[in-house]
């Protein structure tokens, strides 16, 4: 008996010993150099300022802002004058909510991803079928499960009332007449609203297609303000000029400190979420599941052929661009390796923002590092990623580490709230 149980603990202390070897401790003694400037690299303070957008002129107009301000949180800016931008982009839940798709007039098709930063991103949706914020703001105004608007009556939004009349033809020009025009109109639509849009003089339908387009302008300059706060982890990596111990403290815990090593090292999540957002900003197909009763979505594939044919896009003759100013939109890749493919979510405030994908389909954070971690097959084309085998400790790990990345926003208190008045 004292043989076996002799016997018993040597295997045990041999299998511990393997298992030690095959999974060491991710925490490190000391950070390497190339470590260090890997950590720092992910600080906001390597954020640069905001990318200015050539496509749109007010971009940076604070009286923009303020018009876009109230254009956001205005629900008459919907076919059923109870949905604003701020239904589903709401400031409390760093502009995105809490619900796996997306709901407007109507439960719609993706979930809804946070605005927070998204102005330095050269592509929108998930799909990256917008390649500017203003084009972005445009297009859930007239979706049919979104705001259920057509542009003529956002035209005559602007138009009727004083406040946005005045600031408007502060910022452009006139508005046009509109009293010999239908009520309602738009090349997109129902039936109705095609033929009224078909009945109005092109010089017509050209100056309401330009005011539309300048109120994506504003609300685009609205929403460049919407930036990302400091975290304990910037905190942390920020000082690592001081010292490259890897000490348990104040700022960072031993298991978040562990994450942060699998962050970067063994774990691969910053081959894609780097940078100080902590994104690419690139479209990556990661195996997801399809979004419940829907096909699998094409994602970028289909997408960048959308963002190419959009009248409102960098070279369209709504922008403010130059056409050699649009390189994202004339040089992006176009081939099937982006079928299925869908664009990298910033990871600041990851673990406010559940659930997560582009339709909401895993639930939380657990379940994420669990099926990056499994690599699944894809159900369109390949998955990029690869199985990890990491064990559920180190899972943990990445999760303590994600924590870190949550803070209030670095924007005005007056710009998260309704404007008074």
């Amino acid at each position: 008996m004292t043989r076996i149980l002799i016997a018993g603990c040597t295997l045990t202390a041999v299998v511990g010993l393997l298992a030690w070897g095959l999974f060491p401790d991710p925490l490190p003694a000391e950070w390497t150099p190339a470590q260090r400037a890997l950590i720092q690299s992910l600080s906001l303070s390597r954020l640069p300022a905001t990318p200015g957008d050539p496509s749109n002129a007010v971009a940076e107009s604070e009286l923009a802002a303020r018009l876009g301000h109230r254009l956001y949180f205005d629900q008459r800016l919907s076919g059923n004058g109870e949905v604003a931008c701020a239904n589903c982009h709401q400031p409390q839940n760093y502009f995105t909510d809490d619900r796996t798709l997306a709901v407007g007039t109507k439960t719609g098709f993706r979930h809804t991803p946070s605005l927070v930063g998204l102005a330095y991103s050269p592509w929108f949706y998930w799909d990256g079928r917008k390649d500017s914020q203003w084009a972005q703001a445009l297009a859930p105004i007239e979706a049919g499960h979104e705001h259920n608007l057509d542009r003529l009556q956002v035209v005559r939004l602007i138009a009727e009332d004083p406040l946005y009349k005045s600031q408007y033809e502060a910022l452009f020009r006139p508005l046009p007449a509109l009293q010999a025009a239908p009520r309602a109109a738009s090349p997109i639509g129902d039936e109705l609203l095609r033929r009224n849009w078909e009945s109005l003089g092109t010089d017509l339908q050209l100056d309401i297609n330009r005011v539309f387009a300048n109120i994506g302008k504003t609300l685009a300059a609205y929403q460049r303000k919407i930036k990302p706060g400091r975290s304990r982890f910037d905190d942390y990596a920020d000082s690592l000029t001081e010292s490259p111990a890897v000490i348990p403290g104040s700022l960072l815990s031993k298991d978040e400190l562990a994450g942060l090593a699998l962050f970067i090292d063994q774990a691969q999540c910053v081959s894609c979420h780097n940078g100080p957002l902590l994104t690419n900003f690139e479209f990556h197909n990661t195996g997801v599941l399809a979004i419940a009763r829907q096909l699998p979505s094409m994602g970028r594939y289909d997408g960048i052929r959308l963002a190419r044919q959009d009248e409102f896009n960098c070279l369209g003759q709504y922008s403010d661009a130059e056409p050699v100013q649009c390189t994202e939109l004339r040089f992006a890749k176009d081939d099937n390796e982006l079928v299925g493919a869908h664009k990298t979510p910033t990871l600041r405030n990851i673990t406010e923002t559940a659930p997560y994908m582009h339709g909401g389909q895993i639930a939380d954070l657990q379940a994420v590092l669990e099926h990056y971690n499994e690599a699944p097959t894809s159900m369109l084309s390949h998955n990029e990623a690869k199985p990890l085998a990491l064990r559920p400790v180190h899972l943990r790990q990445l999760e303590a580490f994600m924590t870190t990345l949550t803070a209030p926003l670095q924007t005005e208190q007056k710009w998260l709230n309704p404007p008074d008045g």
